[in-house]
């Protein structure tokens, strides 16, 4: 089969498409023939060569696709041949076959295209991992989105506001309009703003009950000042860095705050199964009745696979990236 692969590790000009052993399913897992693939940070990560796969992934780019079954391993009874599925994968999204485990597979909504089906798996599940199981998020409190513009915040703010949160957000401005729309009641431009004061502002004082950050180090410090008290920040990535310099600790405790960091990638296969069935109860439905919906920011055709890097390396995108695999 063609997949895209990597002649080192390095920037977007290592990718190229050429020919790589077709996966087959083992027990349990279904044989993919793919039809779209998302672009996510890790990739980028993986390609830089900071992000390895875990132990027995493919070492092929591309964590959660959309497609058609094209084989059923041993024991799989609940699909056919044929089946629209998209999900989460543990590597080998960006190939013209992938094999995708039966229980993190979902049926693709009438509605949705290859393209937006596979917008959605990394981000949503994501999201909902941070709001609901780490974060607590419960109907009437307040949360605060860091990057909301990004794959996982255009995910994050929707679940929110079906949750019944209020949801603030940081974005560069020219990005606000797009999370607006989504359902933020308050956008904050973190490159001439001060989000701590506009979130305080916003909530009369209180501060935010959860927030889902992604910069890291020097954040920390003014999430703490916004935070209210029992709140929960969920850390899923640490962009703007890792090492605070200095941080008195008796911010924590003056808001009984809890820091809770968290991948996904790395989570066993069980738990991702379980919290893909999970996502699917709760809130398949509103995919197919236009509750929810993946924002697609571009489609690349994946020969053009290195000008998606570039675009989501540049913070250029709103939502999500998607290479069509031809």
């Amino acid at each position: 089969m063609r997949a895209v692969l990597l002649r080192a590790s390095g920037g977007p000009e290592v990718l190229y498409l050429g020919e790589y052993p077709t996966p087959t399913p083992g027990p349990g897992e279904l044989l993919v023939r793919v039809q779209a693939a998302s672009v996510n940070r890790a990739d980028i990560l993986q390609r830089e060569g900071k992000y390895p796969p875990p132990p027995g992934a493919s070492p092929i780019l591309g964590l959660d696709i959309a497609g058609t079954v094209a084989a059923l391993g041993p024991g799989v009874t609940h699909w056919q041949v044929g089946d629209r599925v998209f999900g989460l994968l543990e590597g080998g999204g960006y190939a013209e076959y992938a094999v995708l485990p039966a229980g993190m597979a979902m049926p693709i909504p009438e509605n949705l295209s290859f393209e937006e089906a596979a917008a959605i798996p990394e981000v949503f599940l994501t999201a909902y991992q941070a709001l609901v199981w780490l974060g607590e998020l419960q109907a009437g409190e307040q949360v605060l989105i860091h990057a909301g513009a990004s794959g996982v915040g255009t995910a994050a703010i929707q679940l929110a506001r079906r949750l019944g949160a209020k949801v603030h957000v940081t974005a560069s401005a020219a990005k606000h309009e797009a999370c607006r729309a989504l359902g933020a009641e308050t956008t904050i431009d973190y490159h001439s703003e001060d989000f701590t004061a506009r979130v305080l502002e916003a909530t009369e004082g209180k501060g935010v009950s959860l927030i889902i950050d992604f910069i890291g180090a020097p954040y920390l410090k003014p999430n703490l000042h916004c935070l209210a008290t029992d709140g929960r920040i969920v850390l899923l990535a640490t962009i703007g860095g890792s090492r605070v310099e200095t941080l008195d600790l008796r911010l924590l405790f003056a808001k009984r705050a809890r820091l809770i960091a968290s991948t996904l990638r790395n989570r066993s296969r069980d738990y991702k199964v379980r919290l893909t069935q999970e996502f699917a109860e709760r809130f398949l439905a509103d995919f197919a009745k236009g509750r929810l919906r993946p924002v697609l920011d571009r489609i690349y055709d994946w020969s053009e696979v290195a000008d998606a890097h570039r675009r989501l390396e540049a913070n250029q995108h709103v939502g999500k990236i998607v290479l069509r695999i031809a």
